[in-house]
């Protein structure tokens, strides 16, 4: 960042992008809407099994820019004020899994302690530094090694969504969240219906695969954007929100029809710096203002995929991510936290 600019310059900087279209929401909704509908349709009405399960997967890919539009109105970024705005959000929020009292708890939480060495696990992958890993049990140690493995990650929809975004907050705050219950209960009914009428293959892929797809690829993508090779972090006491933002979220970058899919969320140090920023207009701040254009980065391609799951635990003394690998050959004292 530009030592001339100060965290909150840049963030006034960014104030003329946090202005939403209203029309432009809603035309970008009607055609993501749309696209999901044409693709559920297709896997119901199409009469190859592979050309329906291609149109499943197709509308996974679809759901995670609808989750998008959804993630946006909660940040207050767009439709913060309509009531239309807000039914149809409701909706798209069940049907993903994700209710809005559960959402907005965790993913605020998220903004406000990312990048923060203790404390900032809730709504994300946990981090722990070499030190703490050191100090925990084995049965400890396996179960961080179990979160954030590549194939709870992949298999989000379980582990991520049915139990940690619904199962999970009614339990302990069953007064707040009893929504979430709600959304899953009409989520497997939905699913048990669809087979019945349409037969197990039909009724899952319109119903499971997508949510499965989307969840899957959120999931990376989440983690991704906080889980690279030049992330950095602090301790609280030298935690800084602009610092977070640029050196703790990554740019991730793929091609234009990917980008469609997953609404921008790759420009996510854009996003972390000024949540208001509707998504469309993520690229247009980032082209706009210098201190936004050299974050660090991450992509599709297999290396950098590797690269990121590879990350382990933070080493204050490396100054990054360290895989289990190195841990295990760095000395236990060098390797000691403060």
């Amino acid at each position: 960042m530009d030592p001339m600019r100060t965290g909150s310059e840049l963030n006034q900087a960014t104030r003329p992008f946090a202005v939403e279209d209203r029309a432009r929401t809603w035309r970008l909704l009607a055609v993501t809407l749309l696209a999901l509908g044409a693709a559920l349709a297709a896997v119901v009405a199409l009469p190859w099994w592979p050309a329906r399960l291609a149109a499943s997967v197709l509308a996974g890919l679809v759901l995670v820019r609808a989750f998008i539009f959804y993630h946006d109105h909660l940040h207050g970024a767009i439709l913060h004020d309509s009531p239309a705005g807000r039914a149809v959000m409701t909706v798209l929020g069940v049907w993903l899994l994700t209710v809005r009292s559960v959402w907005r708890e965790t993913h605020n939480y998220h903004h406000k302690h990312n990048a923060k060495l203790i404390g900032s696990s809730i709504g994300s992958f946990p981090v722990l530094t070499v030190g703490m890993w050191r100090a925990l049990t084995p049965a400890q140690r396996l179960a961080y090694r179990a979160v954030r493995h590549p194939v709870t990650i992949a298999l989000g929809y379980l582990p991520v969504f049915l139990i940690g975004m619904t199962i999970s907050p009614f339990r302990r705050d069953p007064k707040s969240h009893w929504m979430a219950p709600v959304a899953l209960a009409l989520h497997l009914g939905a699913a048990a219906l669809a087979v019945h009428f349409l037969g197990w293959f039909t009724g899952l892929c319109l119903t499971v695969l997508p949510l499965a797809v989307a969840h899957g690829l959120g999931s990376y993508l989440f983690y991704a954007q906080h889980n690279f090779p030049d992330m950095q972090l602090r301790d609280r006491r030298a935690w800084d929100y602009t610092f977070a933002a640029l050196s703790s979220s990554s740019m991730f970058e793929m091609g234009p029809l990917m980008h469609w899919f997953t609404g921008n969320i790759g420009y996510h140090h854009v996003h972390h710096l000024n949540h208001r920023i509707p998504f469309y207009r993520l690229p247009e701040a980032m082209a706009a203002l210098p201190e936004l254009q050299h974050p660090g980065r991450t992509s599709w391609r297999p290396a950098d995929v590797a690269a990121c799951l590879r990350l382990a635990l933070w080493d204050p003394e490396r100054g990054r991510m360290l895989t289990y690998a190195e841990v295990e050959e760095a000395p236990v004292a060098a390797a000691a936290t403060r």
